[in-house]
């Protein structure tokens, strides 16, 4: 099992935090995921007709990680979160990346409800998973860049293994050790909200979807939520 923990003084400083985490066993990465396929499709033919347009950051929803961003030393339009940058690119191209049905199914879940997502491979991760800020010691390898070795600035958000940093600035970009592949088996996916008063039912409603594009997939899957009043899961 691997233990994900939300630092106390993260949760001090952003007390509506509230992260889903979509667990998959015995995922199968190498076989045709309709449902995906057919998820990404529907968004591309509703932005395409114009009944619907991904969240910018004029949303609230974005809005308020800019302002997180803003606190912890990151400027939001240059390094963006990933629903944010994912959005846009999605706007500008007209479609979305195809990276595997995996990736493909968070993607989905992230840019259609305006929620950050990322995962994780867990067979991958070392030891636990702390969402804490950074002391600027750690290293960090990014995704796709297997040879590169970044450094966090202090005070930053990280989520870090007892290895490495596992995703900078938040929920910007995702390392390349922990990167989910059409050969990762067991898997953690993340979904996050600022503000779980107001959001809690859309987070909710986005990691059911996410499940439900798993499950066919998978040997077993589970959700869990972590926020200040739960600070730790077991995954």
């Amino acid at each position: 099992m691997t233990d994900i923990r939300l630092a106390p003084a993260l949760a001090d400083a952003f007390p509506g935090t509230r992260i889903a985490v979509v667990t998959a066993t015995g995922l199968r990465g190498h076989e045709e995921w309709p449902a995906t396929a057919a998820a990404l499709a529907e968004l591309e033919r509703q932005l395409a007709d114009g009944t619907w347009q991904p969240a910018d950051e004029t949303d609230p929803r974005i809005e308020a990680w800019h302002t997180a961003y803003r606190s912890f030393g990151t400027n939001p339009r240059r390094i963006r979160p990933s629903v944010d940058a994912l959005g846009r690119r999605f706007a500008k191209k007209g479609t979305l990346p195809r990276i595997n049905p995996a990736v493909d199914s968070y993607n989905s879940a992230s840019v259609r409800h305006g929620l950050p997502a990322g995962a994780f491979d867990l067979d991958r991760v070392t030891g636990g998973i702390d969402i804490r800020y950074a002391d600027g010691t750690e290293e960090f390898t990014p995704l796709g860049e297997p040879d590169t070795v970044e450094n966090p600035k202090p005070g930053e958000i990280i989520y870090t293994d007892t290895s490495g940093v596992l995703t900078r600035h938040w929920n910007h970009r995702d390392a390349h050790r922990t990167r989910v592949t059409e050969d990762s088996t067991h898997v953690a996916f993340v979904l996050e909200t600022l503000q779980a008063v107001r959001d809690g039912d859309l987070l909710e409603t986005a990691a059911s979807e996410l499940r439900d594009l798993l499950a066919p997939h998978a040997e077993g899957t589970a959700v869990d939520y972590l926020d200040p009043g739960r600070s730790s899961v077991s995954v």
